[in-house]
């Protein structure tokens, strides 16, 4: 029997998608002239904060996108806003490192119509350690650490909806309820797709108690669970339904194969960097974050659409 010839595709809308990748490259979309950069006077006790909420994200925002030191950043910052005619104060690194701890990113995203269908993945990105290249030429000459960032993103935007960054012993499961917490509950989810490691009692049930239909395939060894609750019944159906049609074809008919997109944002999400700068969890969740901001960024500006073509 011979192999069905792979799928090919054709991207659709090179002109908007090579102006989108232009603006990527612009300074001029991360700079608002009208942002509020000095902190408001709250009447609290203490030593008042001099740059606003806005102005630190702005400057972490070039620091992951151009890779730089703290001290280099605020460096480059300078230069912007003197280009820019802006007499405005530069955060020194010691200021940026901080308030990069206690720091809130707000992600921007965008809405579609209709229920939220959601992908799940989870990757692991190193903050210290040996590189490759070194550990294969020389060995391993430290202890190498790791975390890992936990993402649902929306099909339809290919936005990052929900975030959660663990230490690397926790596992995928256990953070799936935390990311459906983080979407409003007066958004309706339709489904949410995941692999294999997201099939447990207490992944089905959130996923349930939102109203979303699961799309998890079950494990090669799995057994029927006692029907006691709906998560049960409906996680029981997906077991009949992969033993009668089979895992491929079930894969195919559900549309599981959309999740690679989650795998791609992955990439993206790397592609800041293959490691994190920052070195304590808070710290670390925050640059975790704006990168994620910037990706959705990114997305709003344009992306490539992609149609089958053979």
């Amino acid at each position: 029997m011979s192999k069905p010839k792979p799928a090919r595709y054709r991207t659709t809308n090179w002109s908007t998608y090579t102006a989108a990748l232009r603006k990527r490259g612009s300074l001029l979309i991360w700079l608002d002239k009208e942002m509020a950069w000095h902190a408001p006077h709250e009447g609290r006790p203490g030593r008042p904060l001099v740059f606003s909420d806005a102005a630190i994200p702005f400057c972490l925002s070039i620091k992951v996108l151009f890779k730089l030191p703290l001290r280099q950043t605020a460096g480059m910052v300078t230069s912007l806003l003197r280009l820019a005619g802006l007499d405005w104060p530069v955060p020194d690194y010691s200021t940026l490192c901080r308030r990069q701890k206690t720091l809130k990113v707000q992600i921007p995203y965008r809405r579609a119509d209709g229920p939220l269908n959601l992908l799940v993945d989870s990757t692991g990105i190193k903050f210290l350690g040996d590189g490759k290249w070194q550990a294969r030429k020389h060995g391993v000459q430290g202890r190498r650490q790791w975390r890992k960032v936990h993402l649902a993103m929306d099909t339809a935007t290919s936005d990052v909806r929900a975030v959660e960054f663990t230490p690397s012993r926790e596992g995928d499961s256990p953070v799936l309820p935390d990311l459906l917490d983080q979407i409003r509950v007066d958004e309706a989810i339709g489904t949410v797709t995941a692999d294999g490691a997201y099939d447990t009692p207490r992944c089905h049930s959130a996923i349930i108690a939102r109203g979303g239909t699961a799309i998890i395939p079950i494990r090669k060894n799995g057994r029927l669970w006692k029907e006691n609750c709906p998560a049960a019944r409906a996680r029981n159906e997906i077991l009949r339904a992969t033993r009668y049609y089979g895992r491929a074809l079930w894969k195919r008919w559900t549309g599981y194969h959309v999740r690679s997109r989650a795998e791609a944002r992955m990439r993206c999400l790397k592609s800041f960097g293959e490691r994190i700068a920052a070195r304590d969890l808070d710290r670390q969740a925050a640059e975790i974050h704006i990168r994620i901001a910037l990706i959705n960024h990114f997305n709003a500006l344009g992306t490539a659409e992609i149609a089958r073509v053979a």
